[in-house]
């Protein structure tokens, strides 16, 4: 008999791909000591080169840093990075220069958790492609601590506002995981914990059906602000029926014919230097090779 395939597997939803988190920074040097030198990120070399603002890639992600009033995220962002060992010895040989600073780093059993100079929090994981796809270096999820009570509603909003798959979730707390590209998820995990203030930061993601999700946000009088042709944004998650607020962050929402859909980023290798210089081995593969994975 000819193999049969779950042909539903690979679909994705409206969301194509989940590019960016943004946070304000308000010292440009202690970013870079802390995701370059310390993540072993890279800066992008093309845009946002003064000092004003800092564009960093994660493979096919990026992390912006414009200098402002610092924003803490409420919960914490996910990465991909090879090479555990490699980049305790990375964050520790910036500690030094970010004493004083909310920065701190940790081992745990299936990630290393670090905090930026300011208090945002990250898991970075090693590769694993029955967990995070194919991927050697990226951003697979951003967690949002979110109210006891709005998963559910959560989870029922982004299916039928913005078309992009969810599921809701039970263990650690009640989790809504939304779909946001191959492999990438936004997670609103529930907790009693108390939560401050939004501050402003925001998530980026491409859409597919730009026109659908836009007029159910503008007719529940959702949409925050028109950025371009290519580009709107809307901050709060309701309940359908209500319109009982839920949660607020900001969305940056790009059409699949945005410029820069899909440019290409540059990714150095952070085991290279001056002293250890080998040709050819500058850059580093977002992607797992074939030999990383079954399949």
């Amino acid at each position: 008999m000819p193999q049969k395939f779950d042909r539903s597997a690979e679909d994705l939803g409206n969301a194509i791909h989940f590019e960016h988190v943004n946070v304000q920074v308000p010292d440009q040097r202690l970013a870079a000591l802390f995701y370059v030198a310390g993540l072993g990120l890279t800066r992008d070399p093309y845009l946002m080169v003064s000092d004003t603002n800092m564009w960093i890639n994660v493979g096919r992600s990026q992390f912006h840093l414009p200098s402002g009033r610092p924003q803490v995220l409420r919960g914490h962002i996910g990465l991909v990075i090879a090479g555990r060992e490699a980049l305790l010895a990375r964050l520790s040989s910036v500690a030094k220069k970010l004493e004083g600073t909310a920065f701190a780093f940790a081992e745990h059993n299936d990630h290393v958790a670090a905090i930026c100079p300011w208090g945002n929090r990250l898991r970075c994981y090693e590769p694993d492609a029955a967990r995070f796809g194919r991927i050697a270096l990226g951003i697979p999820y951003v967690e949002f601590d979110v109210p006891v009570g709005s998963a559910a509603g959560i989870c029922a909003f982004y299916p039928e506002i913005m078309g992009m798959p969810a599921s809701l979730l039970d263990g650690d707390g009640r989790v809504a995981a939304v779909q946001t590209g191959r492999d990438q998820h936004l997670l609103f995990r529930e907790t009693d914990r108390p939560q401050g203030d939004y501050d402003g930061h925001h998530v980026q993601m491409y859409i597919t059906d730009f026109s659908g999700p836009y007029k159910k946000l503008l007719a529940r009088e959702l949409i925050s602000r028109e950025d371009n042709q290519y580009q709107y944004r809307f901050c709060d998650i309701v309940e359908l029926d209500s319109g009982r607020h839920l949660f607020t962050v900001e969305h940056e929402v790009r059409s699949a014919t945005h410029p820069m859909f899909m440019r290409p980023m540059v990714n150095r290798n952070p085991g290279i230097n001056n002293r250890n210089y080998a040709f050819g081995h500058d850059e580093a593969s977002w992607a797992m090779g074939p030999d990383q994975y079954e399949g």
